[in-house]
């Protein structure tokens, strides 16, 4: 065995960059360097590990088995320096969180995350559902916390926490104070919901099964202040977590529209590659995410 850490790092950077020139200048190495660097770990192999797509390079099917084990076998290196250089300091830490879960969770546990580990460094990336398993997949992100459902074989998923959605709208709606609604109400009322790929809308099409292509959706929002704006001023109803109108509700400014029948209870996820090496870093927050699981609160 030939094959150095260096260029398992350039061959992962390379992956993630999609190019040599885009490579090299994150490293901070010449192109040539970082192009002898690939061809010799291709040669080690006997294989070539990228399809040559015009000037972008992509992971063919050898390149992807090699991907998740040079990421695991990088990591423990980075584990076993840290160990042996510095025994207090922890490596960056990247987690990814859908938009309910990043503003009523995420965030206050990343301020007692930086509490108890002396502003270990830390970052964030919000985003649908569908994207933050993209990224977790890509090892973009050490792990995710989701409120949508995914069943990627390459991922371990596990139930975090309870969640339920509610139907909301402006307390002057003609639905406000309607005690049964029934679908023809639902059918003529005008909708303001998340975009396709999120946790929020997958768990309300779900919910409004037989009734969802006659909704007359009026606005596709990503974010959920945009959305709870437009239920205040009057443009239709929403659909959002509990967590995320918990404030709204309780001054009065929307007013939620029960509907029994229908189910909006939803599971928040903590998702990982199968692959993903677990460092000390990431450790500490996955012990932390077991601290603010379903019987946690604050």
């Amino acid at each position: 065995m030939n094959f150095t850490l260096r260029q398992l790092e350039i061959f992962l950077t390379i992956t993630k960059a999609g190019s040599i020139t885009k490579a090299a200048k994150y490293l901070n190495l010449s192109q040539s360097a970082v192009s002898s660097a690939l061809k010799d770990l291709e040669k080690q192999f006997n294989f070539l590990l990228f399809d040559r797509v015009g000037k972008r390079l992509q992971l063919n099917e050898i390149g992807k088995q090699l991907r998740p084990r040079a990421e695991s076998l990088l990591a423990q290196a980075q584990d076993l320096e840290q160990s042996i250089t510095s025994t207090n300091e922890l490596n960056q830490l990247n987690i990814g969180a859908t938009l309910t879960v990043a503003n009523s969770l995420a965030l206050p546990m990343i301020s007692d995350y930086l509490k108890r580990f002396n502003d270990a460094p830390i970052s964030l990336e919000i985003d649908n559902t569908q994207e933050i398993v993209k990224q977790v997949l890509n090892f973009e992100i050490e792990m995710g916390m989701i409120e949508g459902e995914t069943h990627e074989p390459q991922l371990s998923i596990r139930h975090w926490r309870d969640d339920h959605l509610k139907l909301f709208c402006n307390p002057n709606h003609p639905l406000a104070c309607k005690e049964i609604i029934t679908d023809e109400d639902l059918l003529s009322a005008k909708w303001i919901l998340r975009e396709p790929g999120s946790g929020t809308r997958q768990t309300f099409d779900r919910a409004m099964h037989g009734l969802l292509p006659r909704l007359n959706v009026t606005l596709v929002l990503s974010d959920a202040e945009a959305i709870k704006r437009a239920v205040k001023h009057g443009i239709g109803i929403g659909c959002l977590s509990t967590l995320s109108l918990e404030d709204e509700l309780k001054r009065g400014e929307v007013v939620q529209i029960n509907i029994p029948d229908r189910d909006f209870n939803r599971k928040f996820y903590l998702i990982m590659h199968k692959q993903k090496h677990t460092t000390r870093s990431l450790q500490n927050w996955l012990d932390l995410c077991e601290k603010w699981g379903k019987d946690y609160s604050h």
